[in-house]
């Protein structure tokens, strides 16, 4: 549960829960100018379901300096860059300020890039742009923070710099974006509010959910789901043959009390019901302990991070933790109701069992 929350939540921070692009992009890194006739960005912003939205524009290149190479995406941001939300992911130097005025040439590379060129805070590199494939175009850029994501397919690839480069670079206007990154306040909703803000972004542009963007990652985390329906599987049916073992062992060993009682007038039902109550109260403890444990398994993990990860293959360099109370109480309820409901069926063994028999047996 905590790595399906962090990885959904790592990909809508660094670009937004729904992006908004021109119906004339396609699958290159090189933006298309988002068309703004029918776009009701005013009205997209007063949503109550909007925390905030961003532009911005992309374009390839080559980042590289005398040792080493690496392709890009630059990614053009504006003063409305969302510097609060992306601070999570910086972990050295400092984001620079886009106020859209003039060209900064300050940038932000991922950890991965910075390590594989050798870039660390303040350090200047070269990137070759070529927008019509025949006149390159070189930019100088300073390196103002490194950030990670352990998304793959961003920390490959992506550089934040100002959009106004993007924007000379591909001959696009002063004021035209590449495209719109909306964050919404809650992302569980997304499916309830993406219909209206698709209604206000135009008939020539179109909208996609982040999920939609990168379906490989959103593939990957339903296949948690497959998981964590298997493991509770098997720990229901490990719980279910335990618990009617300790049943029919209680049976066993009180075969004459359950004589006496049938001899002193009580029902099956009510002999039934006694045993598996009893059954019942010697699972809680355990239950209580299995729970003291694990929680505190989870609590070690969650403040130590003891138990680490490759990114590359998760997505996540350690395994997050996420304390959903409703979750770990209705899991111990439901194991509880569940073992209750499946000695029903053993428990009818009491009434084969014989007064006189029984008592014969003591």
């Amino acid at each position: 549960m905590g790595a399906k929350r962090t990885i959904k939540e790592s990909i809508s921070d660094f670009s937004g829960q729904i992006s908004v692009k021109s119906m004339k992009s396609n699958n290159s890194y090189n933006s298309s100018v988002l068309d703004q006739s029918g776009l009701k960005l005013d009205e997209i912003r007063k949503l109550s379901s909007v925390a905030s939205v961003q532009s911005y524009a992309t374009v390839s290149g080559i980042m590289r300096n005398e040792e080493n190479f690496d392709g890009i995406v630059y990614k053009g941001v504006g003063k409305d860059f969302d510097s609060l939300r992306f601070k999570k992911f910086l972990v050295e130097g400092e984001i620079p300020k886009y106020d859209e005025e003039g060209f900064n040439n300050h940038i932000i590379v991922s950890e991965k890039i910075a390590r594989h060129l050798s870039l660390h805070p303040k350090d200047s590199i070269v990137t070759i742009f070529s927008a019509d494939a025949q006149n390159p175009i070189y930019r100088k850029f300073i390196v103002s923070g490194i950030y990670k994501t352990d998304i793959k397919l961003i920390d490959d690839l992506v550089v934040i710099g100002d959009i106004n480069h993007v924007r000379r670079i591909l001959g696009m206007g002063n004021k035209e974006v590449g495209g719109l990154e909306i964050f919404l306040k809650n992302i569980n909703k997304i499916d309830k509010d993406f219909p209206p803000i698709e209604a206000l972004i135009g008939y020539k542009n179109y909208a996609e959910k982040a999920n939609e963007k990168y379906p490989q990652i959103d593939d990957w985390i339903q296949i948690f789901d497959v998981n964590i329906g298997l493991i509770i599987t098997i720990m229901l049916v490990v719980v279910i043959i335990n618990i009617i073992m300790v049943l029919l062992i209680l049976i066993i060993e009180r075969t004459n009390s359950i004589g006496y009682l049938k001899t002193m007038g009580a029902t099956n039902f009510q002999i039934r019901s006694l045993f598996i109550n009893y059954t019942l109260l010697i699972m809680i403890p355990g239950l209580i302990v299995g729970n003291v444990v694990g929680l505190g398994l989870l609590l070690i993990q969650k403040y130590f991070k003891i138990i680490r990860l490759d990114p590359a293959n998760y997505f996540i360099s350690d395994v997050p933790v996420d304390f959903n109370i409703i979750f770990i109480v209705g899991i111990s309820l439901g194991f509880l109701l569940v073992s209750g409901l499946a000695m029903i069926l053993p428990s009818y063994l009491i009434s084969r069992i014989s007064p006189v028999k029984s008592i014969r047996y003591d």
